[in-house]
């Protein structure tokens, strides 16, 4: 069994009904928050391993529970919402949420991102280790990047981009994080030349590039690398 404590913050009872039967039949504990300022509270209080959190609070917007979390926790966060704007996903990964899952959902779904987001955060102080995905090698102590046993020449940019994507795979990286990360601050807005890049990238590391398995795209938010397979 999964001993994994799970903070559900939704002031829906009908959400908070079927979720803690389906989370604590799939071995979670679980607990509960209707409001933000609880959701707070139960952090620091409860100690969870993540937090499944919907956006339309009645006391504050989701996206400032984000940035208060972020000030001081690093538990996982999975977004769970009605909200269906690019903007809004957008803006709730750019300040520290792990993952957004839209309503309605099926609950397949949802415990799937659950585990990833828990598998990435046992790795987030981890000594870089080789990572392997569909025949490529990624080796960040030896900056090697290798396919089938044969070496992949990346630019620095190329090499950036892919390590950036594997230190957060499973996960949704959007495109400012990207273009800020690997580029800098000036170059947050431009779209056009992060999918330049990711073509390129896409040429070289993937088997077929006009259906990559590596790279995703999460359409109009970011990329997101697959996980280990």
């Amino acid at each position: 069994m999964n001993q994994s404590r799970i903070l559900v913050v939704d002031d829906e009872p009908q959400i908070q009904r079927f979720l803690k039967p389906s989370l604590t039949a799939a071995g979670y504990e679980v607990v509960e928050a209707a409001t933000g300022a609880e959701a707070l509270k139960a952090v620091a209080t409860q100690a969870p391993d993540l937090v499944i959190l919907d956006l339309g609070l009645p006391d504050m917007d989701g996206k400032e529970v984000i940035a208060s979390l972020r000030g001081w926790s690093d538990v996982p966060i999975v977004i769970l919402s009605a909200r269906d704007r690019e903007s809004e996903k957008i803006a709730a990964l750019d300040l520290g949420a792990d993952d957004y899952v839209e309503k309605p959902f099926g609950i397949g779904e949802l415990t799937a991102r659950i585990r990833t987001a828990l598998r990435h955060r046992g790795r987030r102080d981890a000594i870089p280790t080789v990572m392997e995905i569909d025949g490529l090698t990624i080796d960040p102590i030896r900056r090697l990047v290798s396919r089938d046993g044969e070496i992949v020449h990346l630019t620095p940019k190329e090499y950036d981009l892919l390590l950036l994507l594997s230190r957060h795979v499973g996960r949704v990286v959007t495109h400012r994080t990207l273009l800020t990360s690997v580029w800098g601050p000036a170059h947050g807005d431009d779209l056009h030349y992060l999918r330049v890049f990711i073509g390129q990238l896409r040429q070289k590391i993937e088997r077929d590039p006009t259906q990559p398995r590596i790279v995703r795209t999460e359409p109009g938010v970011g990329y997101r690398m697959a996980e280990h397979e």
